[in-house]
């Protein structure tokens, strides 16, 4: 049972919880920092009871930092060397991290299948970040995320809830 809510609407959606969140935050900064429990629960929920293949909007539309390790990890999986994967799959953007030259994703096949899946970058793993550890220090770039990634949106939905 998926549950499935509408990318085209995420922005607008967001624009109307945005200033709710962003309250919630303010009026409950400690209780947060003590709830990642809490949060990951509504993270589990979410990301089981949606289908990531059906939306794949994080690799249609957001560049991840790749890292060193991760061009080197591609490059194992390419059959390629690190200098080719810089050539042919990134650039360095304007705070000066790699990112792919061009969105979507390289990798990402027309069935919103990652082809380097196991070896995707560490960015692409942890997103959304919502099951992260001490969640409240990316509480602000959470609400960047929920206008692209649903799973992001009904946790601080949830989680201005409680």
């Amino acid at each position: 049972m998926h549950n499935r809510l509408d990318i085209n609407l995420l922005p607008g959606l967001v624009k109307k919880s945005e200033t709710k969140w962003k309250k919630y935050l303010q009026r409950n900064r400690k209780k947060i920092q003590k709830m990642d429990n809490v949060i990951h629960d509504f993270h589990f929920f979410h990301s089981e009871n949606t289908d990531c293949l059906s939306c794949a909007n994080c690799c249609k539309t957001l560049g991840p930092r790749i890292t060193r390790k991760d061009i080197e990890v591609l490059a194992g999986a390419l059959r390629i060397k690190p200098e080719k994967v810089f050539d042919t799959y990134l650039k360095m953007d304007e705070d000066g991290d790699w990112v792919f030259r061009s969105m979507p994703c390289p990798f990402l096949g027309s069935d919103n299948y990652c082809s380097v899946y196991e070896s995707r970058p560490k960015a692409c793993r942890e997103y959304p970040h919502t099951d992260r550890k001490r969640f409240y220090q990316i509480y602000h770039l959470s609400i960047k995320n929920a206008s692209t990634c649903p799973i992001v949106f009904k946790v601080l939905e949830d989680l201005s809830n409680v």
